[in-house]
């Protein structure tokens, strides 16, 4: 059996943080407002998967009130969505991702995001897809107010 399920996330651009996507740190004068690492990108994917598995969203598994994961890194958030995964019997088949973002210009950290998502995943780097892409100057991401992504994922049952 076949599962799929959606995600989105969107922060706040904000000084004095750093701008982590895809677990890849990106130089950049300012980064994302959040309780964790606020990488927009891993919390569309978590969604999107625990989404797949009818398993609510982040933010029920990890709150923002909890004080143990200020500051978490979110790729530690995605290896404890695919251990819930395995723990259900499901295995990624493959996520599909797209960064929202007026600058920086992600072309050269694509890969290295889709190596974080893969590893962490257990899959093939040609199950994973991420693309970015601006907003014409339009709207909250066309001004630079802020970073936002969203996933799909396919999971089966194994």
């Amino acid at each position: 059996m076949e599962r799929i399920g959606i995600g989105f996330d969107i922060h706040r651009l904000v000084k004095g943080r750093k701008l982590i996507l895809g677990g890849v740190e990106i130089p950049h004068p300012v980064g994302l407002e959040g309780h964790s690492d606020a990488d927009v990108l891993l919390h569309a994917v978590c969604d999107a998967l625990l989404g797949a598995m009818g398993k609510g969203d982040i933010g029920e598994h990890f709150p923002n009130t909890d004080k143990a994961l200020k500051d978490i890194s979110s790729m530690a958030l995605l290896g404890k969505v695919n251990d819930l995964l395995q723990q259900e019997g499901y295995a990624v088949v493959n996520v599909d991702a797209v960064i929202h973002a007026q600058e920086p210009k992600l072309s050269a950290y694509k890969s290295q995001m889709r190596v974080h998502l893969a590893d962490t995943l257990a899959i093939d780097e040609t199950a994973v897809n991420i693309k970015a892409t601006t907003h014409e100057g339009l709207g909250s991401i066309g001004s630079k107010q802020g970073i936002a992504a969203s996933a799909v994922a396919l999971i089966r049952k194994i």
